[in-house]
């Protein structure tokens, strides 16, 4: 192993000690010695099954073999999402074929980010994950099952499922993707018409016959934001099949995954596996040195963060800074190239990937996963051979190194994420797309505190020069930490204009963060009285992404007696789109750089009140019954 990945995973492992050892303890107490349902009260027992035919009825009323628990984030408005319409068929007869019935226990709200950027209804795409989470809760509640199979790929809905069902963490868990639409219109010709509408060059109809062409069917959308990265993430951390991720909807491979996904996780019911177990704090580095290694999306140093800290690891920025500045990147996918998922996955995909890594001892290969011990099993791809599902040999060598290089012969030495600090506070940026001229900039300031006003300010031409954008009041508790993607194709225009740009801001940038330098989830917030909630139109800001320095150039006395500006939106003017229904949440909610998770608080609590426990009687997590 790279001594950098073995330090960062030996203090992560040290700082994580009492909330991860109390979070085991809970998830052995939970574990049962055969089918949980077995302990049910009868009326209870029998209001699980009363839905149910035939022999699944018999199999859950003797309850000697598993039950599984399908939770899905099916809806048929999420190109992504449609084709998980007939997986849960697919799953019951696999699982029935197991000896074990499965059961579609509930059902968790999936939006889509693409229609609601710029839009009110992304200020709920962040809190989303968090009734994501309450919701798989609610549907692993009910002590029928002794395994879950999670079906879901998109941005927060991904992160909700495995948090809801890490706190089932004695349940053997696998999360079953859908798999990418085919590739339509480039992404660089996508985004060429999207500049060209920003300056008024192209039509409306032209931006929606370049859109149309880009989203055109069922699928995950293919450039590599997000939706992608997560799927690749959680392959990395062994939870999905091997290969599992980038296999089209529609095809007889996908179809005989999901399938298999079934039969799996009875299997592992039987063998006593733990979802616990497989996302560890070596896991977790995994899942970082596979975002780090792609160019991933940025949204994951919030969500990575977050499902550690349901399992009781607590990963820092800090952590990924380390680890950034030591894993190569490997691939070039849009943003990060003109390559989309689908090449990425013809070039070699996850198990090219995980094959040179594993090479380079910059992955741990001593792992728990779904497929058994060791990330090896992440080297085989699926096939099927004579209409039967198999496991061969990956590829030895990239068939595209414009797509995916070797460890050995990387696009860039380092992972390209990095954290800038200073008098303003702390804040992530992605510059694997960024050219190198552009890592570096100081402008003058213009202060916007919504969207629209920065639209009208480019449009009116007053942008069009040196400037860092600063976008504040869009964090967490300001309205939910919206992304900012739509800014991208105005702040494109004036950086091939030659002007020295940049993006400051409380809010997020989303997995498709681009050419422009965006220093991103800037904490403490405005909204909380963060620095940024002092500084004036004018300003000059400093950032610098080699030093990793990020600071507004005014005198420190100076800043600190101005009083913060008043520009935040009133509780009572966020309303609208079901807005109001989440204040509670905007109320609760942490700081982006421990997840922006409203259940943070909860789990610290949690973990110091079993942790006392444990130790009033003398007993060992690990020897917990």
């Amino acid at each position: 192993m790279h001594p950098v990945i073995d330090q960062v995973t030996a203090r992560i492992v040290e700082r994580s000690e009492p909330t991860r050892a109390a979070y085991l303890a809970r998830m052995r107490q939970a574990a049962s010695v055969g089918p949980v349902r077995a302990d049910l009260p009868c009326s209870n027992l029998a209001h699980g099954f009363a839905g149910c035919a035939g022999e699944d009825k018999l199999v859950l009323r003797r309850a000697h073999r598993p039950g599984v628990a399908i939770v899905s984030a099916y809806n048929d408005m999420l190109s992504a999402h449609q084709p998980l319409r007939e997986f849960p068929d697919w799953i019951k007869e696999s699982v029935r074929q197991a000896g074990g019935v499965a059961q579609f226990a509930g059902g968790v709200p999936a939006m889509c980010d693409g229609i609601t950027q710029g839009r009110a209804g992304m200020e709920l795409s962040l809190f989303s994950r968090e009734v994501i989470a309450m919701s798989t809760g609610i549907a692993l509640s009910h002590e029928m099952f002794d395994g879950a199979l999670l079906l879901g790929v998109c941005d927060k809905i991904v992160p909700g499922l495995l948090i809801g069902a890490l706190s089932f963490g004695h349940l053997p868990t696998i999360l079953v993707p859908a798999g990418p639409m085919a590739s339509g219109l480039p992404n660089s010709e996508k985004s060429r018409i999207r500049q060209l509408y920003a300056e008024g060059k192209a039509s409306r109809e032209d931006l929606l016959e370049a859109e149309a062409a880009s989203y055109h069917s069922p699928g995950t959308c293919t450039f590599y934001g997000t939706a992608n990265s997560n799927q690749l993430v959680v392959e990395a951390m062994g939870l999905h099949l091997p290969g599992a991720s980038f296999v089209p909807p529609g095809t007889p491979l996908r179809k005989a995954l999901t399938e298999h996904a079934g039969r799996r996780v009875v299997e592992l019911a039987d063998e006593g596996h733990m979802l616990a177990e497989v996302v560890d704090e070596r896991s977790v580095v995994n899942g970082v040195i596979a975002l780090l290694a792609t160019g991933g999306s940025t949204n994951h140093t919030l969500h990575l963060v977050a499902i550690a800290a349901a399992a009781g690891i607590r990963l820092t920025w800090d952590d990924f800074n380390d680890l950034s500045a030591v894993v190569p990147l490997l691939a070039s996918v849009y943003p990060n190239g003109s390559a989309d998922i689908n090449h990425f996955q013809a070039a070699g995909g996850v198990q090219f990937l995980v094959s040179t890594l594993l090479e380079a001892g910059l992955l741990h290969r001593d792992v728990r996963t779904v497929a058994g011990e060791g990330l090896d099993h992440y080297r085989m791809e699926p096939v099927l051979e004579d209409g039967e599902l198999t496991w061969r040999e990956g590829p030895s060598h990239s068939l595209d190194e414009q797509v995916l290089r070797p460890a050995s012969k990387p696009l860039s030495a380092d992972g390209g994420l990095r954290m800038v600090q200073g008098n303003l506070g702390r804040a992530v940026i992605k510059v694997s797309a960024v050219a190198e001229r552009h890592r570096e900039v100081t402008a003058p300031a213009r202060v916007f505190t919504d969207q629209r006003s920065f639209t009208e300010a480019f449009r009116a031409g007053e942008l069009d020069r040196d400037v860092v954008v600063v976008l504040r009041q869009q964090g967490p508790q300001a309205n939910g930490m919206p992304e900012l993607h739509g800014l991208t194709p105005s702040l494109g225009v004036l950086l091939d204009r030659g002007h020295r740009v940049a993006l400051l801001t409380d809010g997020r940038m989303s997995g498709a963060s681009g050419k422009i330098p965006a220093a991103i989830h800037l904490t403490p917030e405005a909204a909380t009285g963060g620095p940024l909630a002092r500084v004036r139109d004018g300003d000059m800001i400093s950032l610098d992404t080699r030093a990793g320095t990020l600071d507004v150039l005014v005198e420190q006395a100076e800043l600190a007696s101005r009083q913060p500006a008043q520009d935040g939106q009133l509780a009572s003017g966020w309303t609208g789109t079901g807005r109001e229904l989440f204040g509670a949440l905007r109320a609760a909610v942490g700081p982006a750089e421990e997840g922006a998770s409203v259940f943070s608080g909860q789990y610290a609590a949690s973990a110091e009140s079993l942790a006392g426990t444990v130790a009033e009687a003398g007993l060992a997590p690990g020897h917990l019954p």
